[in-house]
């Protein structure tokens, strides 16, 4: 039971991890799905595809962040692993915005990319505009973010 903190402090960083993770991947295989359709009728419009198909794998990278900085708070990569069961429950629930919102908003801007995809098969000149609906997504994942890692830098301040 003394190492139940810690293990609790994991658990955050593996779902802020995984969950941003698993929805980066279904969401760049969703999008390379229809840029892949696209290039097979023109091959010419590989690069401006490839740019809104890469677009939901940011949270999978977010969600990677959180979990290092959490391994780094809690002294499991260099330093003391003495985390409380209150700081590891802390913790745990500090990586949980990033894993949540990771997981829903890289699907929800994968669906946002597939849609400028189209734009980009009719109308290739519309690039920026294309890449704007998937970018509004991207807005809630980064405020997700800025929760969980503002929340874990901050736990060790809270005297417990």
């Amino acid at each position: 039971m003394d190492n139940f903190g810690i293990v609790l402090a994991l658990l955050g960083a593996v779902v802020a991890a995984l969950f941003a993770g698993i929805g980066s991947a279904i969401g760049v295989g969703m999008a390379g799905e229809a840029a892949a359709g696209i290039v097979t009728e023109d091959p010419g419009k590989f690069g401006k595809v490839l740019l809104l198909q890469l677009l939901p794998g940011t949270q999978g990278i977010y969600g990677l962040l959180v979990a290092v900085l959490t391994l780094l708070q809690i002294g499991i990569l260099g330093g003391n692993s003495n985390v409380s069961f209150a700081q590891g429950l802390m913790y745990f629930v500090a990586c949980l915005p990033m894993g949540i919102v990771g997981l829903w908003s890289a699907i929800r801007q994968a669906r946002a990319a597939v849609a400028g995809i189209g734009i980009i098969a009719k109308k290739p000149d519309q690039l920026g505009k294309a890449m704007i609906f998937p970018a509004m997504v991207e807005t809630y994942a980064i405020l997700a973010l800025l929760v969980s890692v503002l929340s874990v830098l901050n736990i060790s301040k809270i005297n417990i």
